[in-house]
């Protein structure tokens, strides 16, 4: 078989996609039993993992569409394929910018069904009652329970995140929206909801007291994305294609997806999971490239790190949540690490049985390099309009050893933060911030504060052939020579002496009045 099948990328409708032979990694068995469980349900995963094309596989299965299944798990489960009449409503298309917008985007979601199955002669009432009255009318219409779905049903409350009087309203109304499903329970056969984070405020999760949240259960962690099983099953004529494409291995291949997508946790034991939208694009392409980020990152992730002072270098060492921070935000909160985790720029990478708690990180290269690219035009909006402080400028010099030029941008770099936002307002932590986002944005090995047995350094940057550890002094606390001799006397060097890599270490004086650096000395060390 050749690689010219057709790949499923950007395609959310299970119908479109079965009727047009595009490749189908089969997650029917997931459907078939929760629809055999008795709660509404929640699932958890960030944008761009399959949950739009999990409702609408669901949609077809409660329609009893059995033909679209045909060779799929679940039809050799299900026996009866009633039709059920089916409520799915999509959050994830409109973008909530005012009241009239979110009204207009609950109005669009509901008037298709009430060309359907009518609508009372009050046309001002409540959304909430308009849900409740589409939904008695399809039970008494068709003796049937209905199925209600829900995309991305918190879109209006991550959008409006900046906004506290917008969300508030959006949110008080949603209190009510989704709080009629408790009212209708007598009228339901099966509810689910995705979305990214599951707000504490909204009422569904209180009123709704038997919602199963299947967001951290082993038996559903790999409901979304794709397995490395599912990788190899389903796409090997794919991976053998980008094999070729790229000159290299089919093992190699594997070992470069893996580093660059694999890495999800969703779940205390759940098997690694690939990213699929990059996956799908990378197999259709067959070029590696950061596909996931291309489709956007939530502005208000990269607003709240800033506002609550975020220590970015802590993302690089331990950092934890406890099960009940994992998927349980309330606006305000000053933890960012849950959002961090929902939104899949942090993934589970242990999870600590004692103390019940999970240790986070970045799943793989491209959440990593992506987020923190992103990240840096917040701390220095110059790095994006000054042609001299490209990242791709900063590569180059370390790449050809040119230091001298490297430490003249990073002067520069500083001198162009804004004074508000310098040390005598965030202190030290901010800066080590912005070296820590731009060492890693430059798609470097990064540490800081790496431990010996002597001390710590403040960073060892890796290139592939040398390595670059830099200890940084304020000015007012030593010199550029006492930050040199800091490096030997402490033996920051001692784990890379036997590396084949130049070892160049840097010492730098900081300036805090002026906010930039001042004086630095580079050696390279002679073996």
């Amino acid at each position: 078989m050749t690689a010219t099948r057709r790949l499923p990328i950007g395609i959310q409708d299970f119908e479109k996609l079965r009727r047009e032979g595009h490749v189908y990694v089969d997650k029917t068995a997931y459907i078939y039993e929760l629809s055999q469980g008795g709660n509404p349900y929640f699932l958890g995963r960030p944008r761009r993992f399959g949950k739009s094309l999990l409702l609408s596989t669901m949609h077809a299965y409660f329609e009893g569409k059995r033909e679209l299944f045909d060779g799929l798990a679940i039809a050799g489960l299900e026996t009866e394929w009633t039709s059920y009449p089916v409520f799915h409503l999509d959050m994830n298309t409109y973008k909530y910018t005012s009241m009239e917008a979110f009204m207009l985007a609950i109005d669009k979601n509901l008037t298709p069904l009430e060309e359907k199955w009518g609508r009372e002669a009050d046309d001002k009432q409540q959304t909430s009652g308009r849900l409740l009255g589409l939904i008695e009318r399809a039970y008494q219409q068709t003796q049937k329970p209905v199925v209600v779905l829900i995309d991305e049903y918190d879109k209006p409350l991550l959008d409006t995140l900046h906004d506290r009087k917008l969300h508030e309203a959006i949110r008080n109304e949603l209190q009510g929206f989704y709080g009629v499903l408790k009212s209708a329970d007598k009228y339901l056969r099966f509810l689910f909801l995705t979305g990214i984070t599951k707000f504490s405020q909204v009422s569904i999760f209180s009123t709704l007291n038997q919602l199963g949240d299947i967001s951290l259960d082993d038996a559903f962690s790999a409901i979304c994305g794709i397995t490395e099983t599912e990788l190899l099953q389903n796409f090997e004529p794919e991976l053998q294609a980008l094999a070729l494409a790229q000159g290299t291995t089919f093992e190699k291949t594997l070992a470069e997806l893996k580093k660059h997508y694999d890495g999800y946790h969703f779940s205390r034991r759940s098997e690694d999971i690939y990213n699929p939208f990059s996956v799908l694009n990378t197999l259709y392409k067959k070029e590696y490239a950061d596909y996931w980020f291309a489709t956007g990152t939530p502005s208000f992730l990269i607003r709240l790190i800033d506002t609550t002072h975020f220590r970015v270098p802590q993302l690089d060492n331990d950092v934890f949540a406890t099960a009940s921070e994992m998927f349980d935000y309330r606006i305000g909160s000053r933890n960012i690490l849950p959002l961090l985790y929902q939104s899949g720029y942090l993934t589970v990478k242990e999870y600590i049985d004692p103390i019940r708690t999970f240790r986070l990180g970045f799943p793989n290269e491209e959440v990593k390099v992506g987020f923190l690219q992103h990240l840096l035009p917040e701390y220095i909006p110059a790095i994006n309009d000054e042609s001299d402080l490209s990242i791709t400028l900063f590569v180059r010099d370390l790449y050809l050893g040119n230091v001298e030029r490297f430490m003249q941008r990073l002067r520069v770099l500083f001198a162009k933060i804004p004074y508000k936002r310098g040390v005598p307002k965030r202190g030290e932590d901010f800066y080590q911030s912005i070296l820590y986002t731009l060492f890693n944005a430059m798609g470097l090995r990064v540490q800081m504060e790496m431990e010996t047995s002597q001390g710590r350094a403040d960073i060892v940057a890796e290139t592939q052939d040398a390595v670059y550890v830099f200890e940084f002094k304020m000015i007012d606390r030593g010199t550029a020579e006492e930050a040199l001799a800091q490096i030997d006397d402490k033996g920051y060097l001692i784990p890379y002496t036997i590396d084949s890599r130049r070892l160049v270490k840097i010492g730098v004086e900081f300036d805090a009045k002026d906010r930039t650096i001042g004086r630095w000395l580079e050696k390279q060390c002679m073996r």
